[in-house]
């Protein structure tokens, strides 16, 4: 006899997050430029500072909010400061980092749902970095070392790190419009950074 296989629970936040997400994940990963042919140095260079001119406000705004939820530990995640070393790594300078454009048009942090959604984004960019990583590796021999930490930020843990992230945000609860806050924060990410990205012409 066959036997079934078990139904996996999903909690109603991460339904709504995977089902008022997709398009707009899916939008934007086409556009992204990691495995063009036009991918150079100097192209990854400017797509790593491009990046940094978005995750350093968003980072700065999530600590600034007061929304992170008290059992929560943001630091271990952030990711600025492994851009920074890239960035460095690259032969950017101390200045030249300062001078770097900062993204101004950011989600709205004002909630702990709003905050937990921000962070669905780019703690799954963690994730989907371990494939670009590879890429990046292979084609410009960057590694953490000399410029592409930020690809495998978590290292090892980046499997776990995803999963602890997953739980600790379906074991939260959420009414109805808690959840559809987690969803817009989430959604609104996604645009500012495409938006962002496009209009520092790194997209392919």
């Amino acid at each position: 006899m066959q036997s079934k296989a078990r139904d996996v629970y999903v909690p109603p936040v991460l339904q709504d997050l995977r089902a008022g997400t997709a398009e707009l994940h899916i939008a934007l990963e086409k556009r992204l430029p990691f495995f063009s042919d036009q991918l150079d140095a100097d192209a990854f260079h400017r797509l790593m500072q491009a990046y940094y001119g978005f995750y350093q406000p968003l980072e700065t705004a999530l600590l600034d909010s007061a929304c992170i939820p008290a059992d929560f530990d943001l630091a271990p995640r952030l990711k600025t400061p492994t851009l920074q070393r890239d960035l460095h790594n690259m032969g950017e300078s101390t200045q030249g980092l300062e001078r770097l454009p900062i993204c101004r048009k950011l989600p709205v942090i004002d909630s702990g749902a709003a905050c937990l959604g921000v962070l669905y984004v780019l703690e799954g960019a963690t994730l989907g970095g371990q494939i670009l990583r590879r890429e990046i590796a292979t084609r410009l021999s960057l590694d953490a070392d000399n410029g592409a930490a930020f690809l495998d930020v978590y290292g090892a843990a980046t499997g776990r790190r995803w999963r602890d992230f997953i739980e600790y945000l379906g074991a939260c609860p959420m009414d109805v419009d808690e959840r559809a806050a987690v969803v817009a924060a989430a959604q609104t990410t996604f645009s500012c950074f495409e938006r962002w990205l496009e209009s520092r012409e790194v997209l392919a």
